[in-house]
């Protein structure tokens, strides 16, 4: 990773017992890694930036890689997983979209086969910015149960010139899931929806 400039990672690791609901006997686990790094297109416009997304590579692996270990590192107690990034003031949306590629392949290259595609989102935004990561199953979008999302920020920023690039992952379903729908034990993995 000797071509980012990483200023900070933030490692967070939920464990949700219920909702309101019945104890369940074992807890959602949801993991965000963020990883705050200087955005290398700040303050001007640049028109080819493509180039950046194979510089990140190393960076989603490594972060996919933390995530797994935080979740008890056995890949295969990942059952779900977003990305996204919060791009400083000074840097435009574009910027976060360089992250789909290398954050989404390197969780799947690091879970294995997993086939849905990885949801996402991005926004631009000041030090302290929220963002909402939706999530959804590593094999099936439409399974319902796994439909959520994990609020990440960084306190401290990022400042005008960074990126905030975020990877989640889950250990399952949504505590108390009961709207129906595709069943994760009914997937087919076929095509990354069903």
């Amino acid at each position: 990773m000797a071509d980012i400039e990483l200023r900070k990672r933030l490692l967070t690791v939920e464990e949700i017992f219920h909702e309101g609901g019945p104890v369940a006997s074992v807890p959602l686990r949801r993991a965000a890694a963020i990883s705050v790094i200087a955005n290398p297109f700040a303050g001007r416009y640049v028109e080819e930036i493509s180039y950046f997304m194979k510089v990140l590579e190393p960076l989603g692996v490594d972060m996919a890689e933390r995530l797994v270990t935080a979740l008890g590192g056995d890949p295969s107690v990942v059952q779900g997983y977003g990305k996204g990034a919060i791009v400083g003031a000074a840097g435009e949306l574009e910027h976060g979209a360089l992250w789909h590629v290398p954050g989404g392949y390197a969780m799947r290259a690091v879970l294995g086969d997993a086939k849905a595609i990885v949801p996402s989102a991005k926004k631009v935004g000041g030090p302290g910015t929220r963002l909402d990561i939706p999530v959804t199953h590593i094999n099936a979008a439409y399974v319902r149960s796994h439909f959520d999302a994990m609020e990440v920020g960084v306190p401290d920023g990022p400042r005008a010139d960074e990126l905030a690039l975020v990877l989640v992952m889950t250990t399952g379903a949504r505590i108390h899931a009961r709207v129906g729908g595709l069943a994760a034990d009914a997937i087919k993995g076929e095509d990354g929806l069903r």
